[in-house]
């Protein structure tokens, strides 16, 4: 299975999130499914590629040219995909996933996770996204789509989206679709 991982490239973040990042990478390796991520070094990017590429995984890169530019690529890939814009980007990591795990993170990784969401809605791919909700970190979105939902102003089908609080859940979650 390919697993997307969307997630923060902030070297600030916590390391309860690196750790559960690295979990994460750990289980993919090791049941011999693919990391598909945006290619980049930095946060939890480098934490859930660099588990994966110790347990001997395999790690699909999708970076935009002007990470590249920036010194911010990844040189731990096994495929590394250059492409021109984060819109191309988008578009083949959910070509290249199976399902789609979000993590921590920030606009981009809002970006990511609500465009898979909306491309799924739509019938452009059958992609599921689970949101990890470590720590209560994604409260408040959830709060936001509770409100959009009561508010008649869109909704989500589980189908879609599913929302866990630990790696270990979306590992069992992921355990039960395969």
């Amino acid at each position: 299975m390919n697993i997307a991982v969307f997630c923060a490239s902030s070297d600030l973040v916590s390391d309860q999130f690196k750790l559960q990042a690295r979990s994460l990478g750990v289980w993919i390796a090791q049941n011999e499914h693919t990391l598909v991520y945006g290619g980049a070094t930095g946060g939890l990017m480098d934490a859930v590629a660099q588990a994966v590429r110790e347990e001997s995984g395999y790690i699909v890169g999708i970076v935009p040219q002007n990470v590249i530019d920036k010194g911010r690529k990844s040189d731990i890939c096994d495929e590394l995909l250059c492409v021109e814009t984060l819109a191309e980007r988008k578009e083949l990591l959910k070509d290249y996933s199976d399902v789609c795990v979000v993590l921590p993170g920030g606009f981009g990784t809002f970006d990511e996770m609500f465009d898979t969401i909306s491309s799924a809605m739509l019938g452009y791919n059958e992609l599921q996204v689970i949101l990890v909700n470590i720590d209560g970190y994604y409260d408040g979105i959830l709060q936001q789509i509770r409100r959009m939902t009561e508010e008649q102003l869109g909704y989500v089908r589980t189908s879609h989206l599913h929302v866990c609080n630990s790696v270990e859940e979306c590992i069992d979650f992921i355990k039960e679709k395969e």
